[in-house]
Formats: structure tokens, sequence, C-alpha cells
């Protein structure tokens, strides 16, 4: 065999099958360079046409958001991390918006802020997807707010009383309980047939896992979607990820079904914007950030509608959460949010520190529906609540003056003191309508009067045992929307009072 033979045999005749195997295509793409990177945001030159919110690709798989369209640059917001890209990398157009997974097979999964699973467990099973910016729905679609959320806390359900598809804002000092009033809300919904969505900007991963395992221990985590874009993720993931998990809730909405969202929290999302938008050059006004940072909020929340039937019927309820500094609720972004939410619940941080658990300002939380979507029975027990109470809180302040207070004032000051113990209550601890009814009832017609304030939950409880017990039909029809008779009303009160004897009794029996 000669020495062309020996070289066509092992190295061209390789190369030609090869070739063969090889399918060619010509495939057009705009290619544009890296010309700084750092922080999160990218500036770049090389496109000739791009998008404004067009979703780019960076080596590694990283992602990124054209934002700032100039001339000689562009700014990109990107969505993962920076420090494995260089200034002269290529990137390209993808020619879409951001989009995110949606659907059933996200129920139970914690995923990031593009929708890619963070859990561990294996790539979701869902082929549709659907873009993170949408408009909100139109006014002419949407219907009117008037079926209650109940979220099993005697404070929010009696007097800031919270309806589907209304947008109720969370607000308070840090560690006040605003993430386990939350939590505690979607833990209710296990008979309700409400799905929920957990979506943590900016959190620590420690106070993210507890949420997880919270949720999981109160069975709520195979009907509820985490999106986490964590304190160490990019602002850019930061910024999306609340957008993405209201797409995710809207394919539900869009079903018919009614979903229920929490965004924890919102300040460090308005935080994350202003970093990128200082960092892309944006002018900066109040508080250095940008002039959009309303719009940025209200578009999202927007989103959050109960659904005339013959558009779907569903309806989202939005629960965003926001840190305030100092008790200072007139701060820039809370007030941003009290005006466009429906109400909001605050948590005084004087209240904690006196051990009033949960820590919820009666007085200075409000609802905009109010009692529009509550129950019938809780109209009729706790409809004289709050102005009620308000008058305790400033009877109290005077009384303390030690001036001489006559009977009806004592009489004032005995059962707001009862009142504010039965508002008490401990984390995961989930009542449902007859129980607060009746907690609320025995508070509030002068039942627990003669009882010591430390003895009022353990005599709370009796009375609820009680009217579980003795009055199963009147729970039934209370928790159903049947309105509160009198005599339903003195039935309930009856049956109270002798439980409260028999205790009573049987305490001094003992005692004896």
């Amino acid at each position: 065999m000669s020495l062309f033979d020996t070289l066509s045999e092992t190295l061209f005749d390789p190369l030609e099958r090869a070739r063969e195997n090889v399918d060619a295509r010509l495939e057009m793409a705009e290619i544009a360079r890296i010309l700084s990177v750092g922080n999160g945001v990218a500036q770049v030159a090389g496109f000739t046409d791009l998008h404004a919110d067009e979703l780019v690709s960076f080596p590694h798989g990283i992602m990124g958001i054209a934002s700032n369209l100039r001339q000689d640059r562009i700014g990109v917001i990107v969505l993962g991390d920076t420090d494995r890209l260089r200034p002269g990398d290529k990137l390209r157009r993808t020619g879409r918006v951001v989009d995110v997974p949606v659907g059933a097979a996200l129920l139970g999964r914690v995923v990031d802020g593009l929708g890619r699973p963070i859990d561990g467990n294996g790539p979701l099973d869902t082929d549709e997807r659907q873009p993170v910016e949408r408009p909100a729905p139109p006014i002419m679609h949407r219907a009117p707010v008037d079926v209650p959320l109940q979220t099993g806390i005697k404070a929010i359900d009696a007097a800031i009383p919270i309806g589907r598809g209304q947008r109720e804002l969370i607000l308070g000092d840090r560690q006040t309980g605003k993430t386990a009033i939350a939590v505690d809300a979607i833990l209710n919904q296990r008979d309700t047939g409400v799905l929920s969505i957990y979506c943590a900007i900016g959190q620590r991963a420690s106070a993210v896992a507890r949420v997880i395992q919270d949720l999981r221990k109160g069975g709520a985590l195979e009907r509820t979607i985490i999106v986490v874009a964590g304190g160490n993720d990019a602002p850019g993931l930061q910024f999306v990820a609340p957008y993405a998990a209201t797409t995710m809730a809207e394919h539900f909405m869009a079903q018919g079904r009614d979903v229920l969202i929490v965004y924890d929290d919102l300040t460090r999302h308005a935080r994350a914007y202003r970093e990128l938008s200082l960092l892309l050059r944006r002018p900066p006004g109040r508080e250095a950030y940008p002039g959009d940072i309303f719009y940025i909020h209200s578009r999202l929340l927007e989103r959050a509608t109960h659904l005339r039937d013959e558009h779907g019927g569903g309806s989202l309820t939005a629960l965003p959460v926001v840190e305030t500094q100092a008790q200072n609720i007139s701060a820039y972004i809370p007030t941003n949010l009290i005006s466009i939410t429906d109400g909001q619940v605050y948590l005084s941080p004087e209240l904690f520190e006196k051990g009033q658990l949960p820590a919820i300002d009666i007085g200075t939380s409000v609802s905009r529906v109010g009692g529009k979507v509550q129950l019938p029975a809780f109209r009729a027990v706790a409809g004289n609540l709050r102005l009620m109470y308000s008058q305790f809180e400033e009877l109290e302040s005077f009384a303390r003056f030690g001036t001489q207070l006559d009977d009806e004032t004592r009489i004032k000051l005995t059962r707001g003191q009862r009142v504010r113990e039965i508002l008490k209550q401990r984390e995961h601890q989930h009542l449902n309508v007859p129980e607060q009814v009746a907690a609320l009832l025995a508070a509030t017609e002068g039942l627990l009067d003669d009882i010591a304030p430390d003895d009022v939950a353990a005599a709370e409880e009796t009375v609820q045992n009680a009217v579980q017990k003795f009055e199963p039909d009147l729970c039934e029809r209370i928790g159903a929307g049947a309105d509160l008779s009198q005599d339903d009303r003195d039935a309930l009160i009856a049956t109270m009072r002798r439980a409260l004897h028999a205790k009573e009794d049987e305490k001094d029996n003992g005692d004896a």
C-alpha cells in the first residue's frame, strides 16, 4: 500500500464520513459585544435593531433585559451572575420578551425569578409559557369584591376583613411579624380551594427555608408556588420576580380559580430597582429612587382583581409586604403602596414589645372593602368592634393619670381589656368562622368580664369547644354565611355562659 493510500484511509476517509453526517444550515443572528459589565448591569454595543424589554442571551446561559436604548450603547439588566461575563464577550438577540412557565406543574415547587426550579426535584412538566409583563384587566372585566378571604386571624377577619380580589398591604418595622401573618393567611386556605404563591424578594436563604418548612408542616406546600429571588441573587432577578409570580397566578385566575399571592417584600424590590436605575444612569428623584418607582408597583398590583364570570370568574388577592423604619408609615415607598392598595394591616413594634401578638394596630389599620366581604355573623358580632376598641384605648390612656372613674367607665375598661386578650393569637393557630364568632361574642357581651385577663385564653377555648359541641348545626350555618338572628345569638350566649359556669364550678371543686 502506497503512502497516499495509507493517508487517505487514516485521515481523509474519516473526514469524508463526518462531513456526510453534518447538516449544514445557515443561521443568521444579530451579535453585539459587551463594553462594560458589573453590579447586575451590562453596557453593550453592536445591535442595529433591538426592542425595549427584549431578552438577550449572554454566554454561559445568562439572560438579560434590554432596558436603556441609546444610539451608541444599550443598557442591559443582567438576570444572573455578572462575575462570569467579561468586556468583549458576545451576546445575541432572542426576539422575545421575558416569559415564565405556568400551569399546575409548578404547584409544590420552588423556582427562581425566571421560573427555573431550584428545589432539586427535577425539571418542570409544562411547556406553556407566558410573558411576565402583562396589562392589568380592564375595568369592565372586573367584578365587585364580595367573597371573604378568611385568614384565620381574629384581629383581621373581625376588624380588617379581606376579600378575594383585594390588595391589602401588610406594613410595619422589621421583626414585628409581617411574614408570619402572610404565611398564616396561606396556611388557612387549606380547605377553601384557594391556591397560593409566596414570592420572596431579597430575603435571606434561612428565612425562606423557614417559610417553606412552615408551609410543608402545615400541609400547604402542595398547593403553593414558591418564587425566590434571594438577597444574594442579581438585582435584575429580584426586580423581575414579583411580575413572574403574578403571571403564574394569572394563569389560574383565567381558569376561574381563586389565588392568593404574597410579595415579601416590596421594600427590597424598590431598592433593587433603584440600584439598577442608578447603574443605568437614569436621573434620580426623591431618596434617589427613579421617577417611575410608583409605576412599577402600580402596574404590578393592578393585576390583582376579581374577574367577571364571562372572563373566567377567578380572583387574585395580593398581600404585599413593606418594611417601615422607626414606625414611619409616611415614608416614600410605604405611602406609594398605601395609595395603590385597598387598605393596610399595620403592625406596631410597641404592641409587639408588650406581648400583644399579632401586633396589629387596629386603629391605624383599615380595609377599604370593609364589611361588604364579611359573613353576616361577623358583621353582627364585630360591626362596632373597631369603634369600641378605639374608645377603650383612649379611656385607658386617660385612666393612667389616676383620676377617679365612674362605674360606666370602669365597665368599658374591663371589657376592653378582655377584648384585647381575645384578639391575641398564637402563630399558626387558625380559627374557623364559628370559633372566631363565639370568642368575639363572649368578649363583647361581657361574658368574660369576671375572668382575670390571664385566664381569658383558657376561657376562650372553653366557649369555642362548647359551641362546637352543643351547637353544631348553628356553627355550620354560620360558616355557610347564614344570618345570625337574635335567637341564634341568644342560643350562643346561653351555651357559652353554661360552659363558663361549669368550668368555674369545676375549678372551685378542685380547689376545695
